[in-house]
């Protein structure tokens, strides 16, 4: 009798830490970031790929053509930095550019800024602010072969 009144226990306890809700979502959703915070995210992000693709004069980085008010503003980030950045595929003769993918996603109520290159991927949350957004994440980094 002892034990299965432990167990009742034990039971009524453990049925009380479950939650009704979803929990942590997998999903993420792409999302419209404008204004201060897309120059914010897209500021960070522009110098910590700085810091990881090395010399800006060398470099030429390549992107899809948007019109998006975070494309606009990681593309003068990275102007800001000293790159050369193309978006029409033209680049010069002997030019090999860098080809840079991003996105940009919402996730629990943060966003999920993301900037990728065939050899790096770089990934971080952001909080938005009525000034912009701020980093709510370490960086993450991703090298690949």
């Amino acid at each position: 009798m002892r034990k299965f009144l432990i167990s009742l226990i034990t039971v009524a306890l453990l049925s009380g830490c479950q939650t009704t809700e979803d929990g942590l979502s997998t999903s993420s959703t792409p999302i419209a970031v404008t204004g201060p915070a897309a120059s914010a995210i897209a500021g960070d992000m522009a110098s910590r790929l700085a810091e990881q693709i090395g010399s800006a004069g060398t470099t030429t980085i390549k992107m899809k053509k948007e019109s998006s008010d975070f494309a606009a503003a990681l593309k003068a980030a990275l102007k800001g930095w000293g790159y050369t950045v193309i978006t029409d595929g033209k680049g010069g003769k002997d030019v090999k550019p860098v080809e840079l993918t991003y996105s940009i996603d919402g996730v629990d109520g943060q966003l999920l800024a993301r900037l990728s290159t065939p050899t790096i991927a770089l990934g971080r949350a952001y909080a938005v602010t009525a000034a912009g957004a701020v980093p709510a994440s370490p960086l993450s980094i991703m090298q690949r072969n």
